[in-house]
């Protein structure tokens, strides 16, 4: 197989992250003038004033989803879905490579078994679809060559550790299935990525809360994009990075950083992790090169700082776009008014949307200009070009609280979705869900 390029590189992020210190200098990218509408003030359109103070969320109609800039992906359906009538997914990925000169589009995300209205306390992997549009069709990898009777489409989960073997390991003994008295079955993977890296195929994704240990981990396929996937080397007895402090749910000493992703740019490729770091992959792919202390991006935090999910590198137009999951959370303001803000949880806040919030930078490090928000309800998401150089964004609507997990609107959330952003020029340097106002001038 052989790639070429779709005018982008291949940049991505994994999850939370906790901002740096405060007070770090804005990036030196320059906006355009601001309009209230996002009307072209030239060739693109125009940045929006953000809400003040630093840290209130911009909840205008046109930064959500709607019909006219996003739909749902028709991903083919497991015999899981066929009830439901739909994929049900979490952390929806999708992305565009080259290969043998045709555009591939690949969608995965986190799942849930039957029986299950959650992908805890354990699932049963990652499936991966293709297509060669994003209309599609989608199908389902077909992995019926590598394991002719497991079910189809999944590359990878706890359940193939019997396919271990001397010098090739596919399920490391923190990734295997495990029992208690309390949740019963354990073990579960979340987030993953699917990136093409020099000529390979990799997966990054994340053991969740309920597994042995939780944290960030590599695959490597042997083959294309359906597998087989091996483990990479560094991972054989725990996720990348050093143990964090414990945390509810999960044993001692057994936190990593979650949600990893990887970033290449040339020949280089880095693992951005949770709590707002990233390292640098060794040459040979199989571990991150060793540090005493890893990296953090240079942001400006709000204050105070919420738990930050989600995290992800873009560039676009020679500049790098740092973007975070936040939750919008209501609260009353002094006059009495509904607050919107990116706040910590705290007594009388009610979560509301789940949101991307963005920040753009001229390098990969920052510093980050102050955040924005990309879109409402799009939190947890990756930004891609598609085979004609349209950009989009994933989202995924979290069924776990808040706008979505509404029983009117259940039914509707934890969808393989897209969103179509637009970017307003080189110097407003903004991504945001493609506007209203944008899509009325269009149309026009």
């Amino acid at each position: 197989m052989t790639k070429s390029g779709l005018h982008r590189r291949t940049l991505l992020a994994g999850v939370a992250a906790l901002g740096a210190a405060a007070g770090l200098p804005a990036a030196t990218a320059q906006a355009a003038p601001d309009s209230p509408d996002g009307a072209p003030t030239g060739r693109y359109p125009s940045n929006w004033p953000d809400p003040e103070p630093y840290g209130l969320a911009d909840t205008r109609k046109d930064l959500w989803l709607r019909e006219d800039n996003s739909f749902v992906l028709p991903l083919e359906l497991r015999p899981r879905d066929e009830e439901l009538g739909r994929v049900w997914i979490r952390d929806t990925y999708v992305n565009c490579f080259v290969v043998d000169g045709r555009p591939l589009y690949v969608a995965t995300g986190t799942s849930r078994v039957p029986g299950l209205t959650a992908a805890t306390p354990w699932n049963d992997g990652i499936f991966l679809w293709t297509a060669p549009s994003l209309h599609g069709p989608w199908r389902l990898a077909d992995t019926a060559g590598i394991r002719p009777d497991a079910e189809k489409g999944k590359v990878w989960s706890p359940e193939f550790a019997g396919e271990n073997r001397p010098g090739r390991t596919v399920v490391a003994p923190w990734q295997e299935y495990w029992y208690d008295d309390q949740f019963g079955k354990r073990g579960n993977v979340w987030a993953p990525e699917v990136h093409y890296f020099r000529g390979t195929w990799y997966i990054v994704a994340c053991m969740g809360d309920r597994a042995h240990k939780v944290g960030s981990f590599l695959l490597v396929s042997q083959g294309g994009v359906e597998g087989p996937y091996r483990l990479a080397d560094g991972n054989l007895d725990k996720p990348f990075g050093d143990p964090l402090p414990d945390a509810p749910h999960i044993d001692p000493g057994a936190r990593f950083h979650i949600d990893g992703s990887l970033y290449a740019e040339g020949d280089d490729a880095w693992l951005v992790l949770h709590n707002n770091v990233y390292a640098k992959f060794r040459d040979d792919m199989e571990d991150i090169v060793p540090t005493t202390d890893l990296p953090a991006f240079q942001q400006q935090p709000y204050t105070p700082e919420p738990y930050l999910e989600g995290a992800y590198v873009f560039q676009y137009g020679g500049k790098y776009y740092l973007l975070h999951a936040a939750w919008d959370r209501t609260s009353t303001a002094a006059d009495g008014s509904t607050r919107h803000a990116y706040d910590p949880p705290g007594p009388g806040r009610t979560q509301y949307q789940y949101d991307a919030i963005a920040a753009v930078a001229d390098h990969f490090e920052g510093p980050y200009s102050p955040r924005w928000t990309l879109g409402v309800g799009a939190g947890h998401n990756n930004i891609f070009e598609d085979a004609d150089g349209g950009l989009w964004a994933t989202f995924f609507r979290n069924p776990n609280f808040g706008y979505w997990a509404d029983p009117a609107r259940i039914d509707d959330a934890a969808v393989p979705g897209v969103v179509r952003l637009e970017w307003t020029g080189p110097q407003g340097n903004r991504l945001y869900v493609r506007r209203q106002s944008r899509v009325h001038a269009i149309s026009e």
